[in-house]
């Protein structure tokens, strides 16, 4: 399908400047793109790609003012990230999309199947399950007993979902990922064994919610685990039992997030950042890649370190840090002086 810079233009609010009737059919990145193709520019640090750029449009901020002469055809929009965005979904939503049933699959006599659904090979739909309209599970898919779905549910091949679970609208689960089994609870005993707790909770997510590949999200001991409205998670993410993810609240790859913690709302967490368990953290946090978080967060500001300190003082810290061997130099030097002071002392 095409879409020339008027149409383009017209569907994001934003001013042509140049040709009007350039068409492009596909996307790339600046610096890659060629003829018929369309490409943006938000980040500061590409723009001198924008001078050799093959693309036949490109998408910039309406303040960008080129230079020099650009052969591209721009269209100039409030905010060209957010914009991408949208021609992005426009792109996706124009391709063919899977639809009916495939078989072998299973899927229980008691399951009411929506008139728009596609349920890919070796699925696996238990009893009781409840599917909203749109429902989308690729092949190998588990979905267990009694086990609640929205409308507009996309479930990439390999995700598994157990029994209870409920998964709000317009939630997108990718690849392997797996919701709801059981949490890590286990008594010590006197002899040194530990016995299984029952998990007899279940994970809730609600609408707009993001998962990425391989992710694993733990039922709750009793009550449930929670992932807020519009929150999104990476890829490899572990969220152990009773856990709350807040609303929008963004997780990169590789955190951990120890049992009953709760997260606040609209917090920013960097990849391999870990999480103790039992605490809380506030609405609108900031946290650094590979932090080590062992206690409450109160506040709204940047952490950095293990353990988390304030984003200025890790820095003063770091300092400190880099130091060390030239102090320890100086630490033995000096160490060294007063033995010799004290040797000439002990002889007089």
């Amino acid at each position: 399908m095409e879409f020339s810079a008027k149409m383009i233009a017209e569907y994001l609010h934003g001013e042509v400047v140049g040709d009007e009737n350039a068409v492009v059919s596909s996307l790339a990145k600046i610096e890659e793109a060629n003829p018929g193709q369309l490409t943006f520019l938000s980040n500061p640090k590409y723009t001198h790609y924008i001078y050799s750029t093959n693309a036949s449009i490109v998408l910039v901020n309406k303040d960008f003012v080129p230079e020099q002469e650009i052969k591209a055809t721009l269209v100039k929009v409030a905010n060209s990230y957010e914009c991408l965005a949208q021609l992005l979904n426009l792109y996706q939503q124009s391709k063919p999309q899977p639809s009916g049933i495939e078989q072998p699959s299973y899927i229980d006599s008691t399951v009411t199947i929506p008139e728009k659904v596609y349920i890919g090979a070796f699925a696996y739909i238990g009893k009781g399950t409840k599917i909203g309209n749109n429902f989308k599970a690729y092949p190998q898919v588990y979905v267990g007993k009694n086990v609640t779905i929205g409308e507009n549910v996309t479930l990439y091949p390999g995700v598994k979902i157990y029994s209870d679970c409920v998964i709000g609208n317009n939630v997108t689960i990718h690849a392997g990922t797996v919701i709801g089994a059981d949490g890590f609870g286990f008594a010590p005993q006197s002899d040194g064994n530990y016995a299984k707790i029952p998990q007899i909770g279940n994970v809730i997510i609600e609408d707009n919610v993001e998962i990425g590949a391989n992710t694993t999200i733990d039922r709750a001991t009793m009550g449930n685990t929670r992932i807020s409205k519009g929150a999104k998670l990476d890829n490899l993410i572990q969220v152990g039992h009773n856990c709350v993810i807040g609303t929008n609240t963004v997780m990169a790859a590789q955190c951990g997030v120890a049992g009953s913690t709760k997260i606040g709302n609209n917090c920013m967490v960097g990849g391999q950042v870990g999480f103790a368990g039992h605490i809380t953290i506030a609405d609108g946090a900031k946290i650094g890649a590979q932090t080590g978080i062992d206690s409450a967060i109160k506040d709204s500001t940047t952490y950095l370190g293990s353990p988390a300190m304030p984003l200025k003082s890790f820095y003063k810290s770091h300092i400190i840090f880099k130091r060390l061997p030239e102090l320890d130099k100086q630490v033995y030097e000096l160490q060294k002086q007063i033995k010799e002071l004290q040797d000439k002392l002990n002889t007089k």
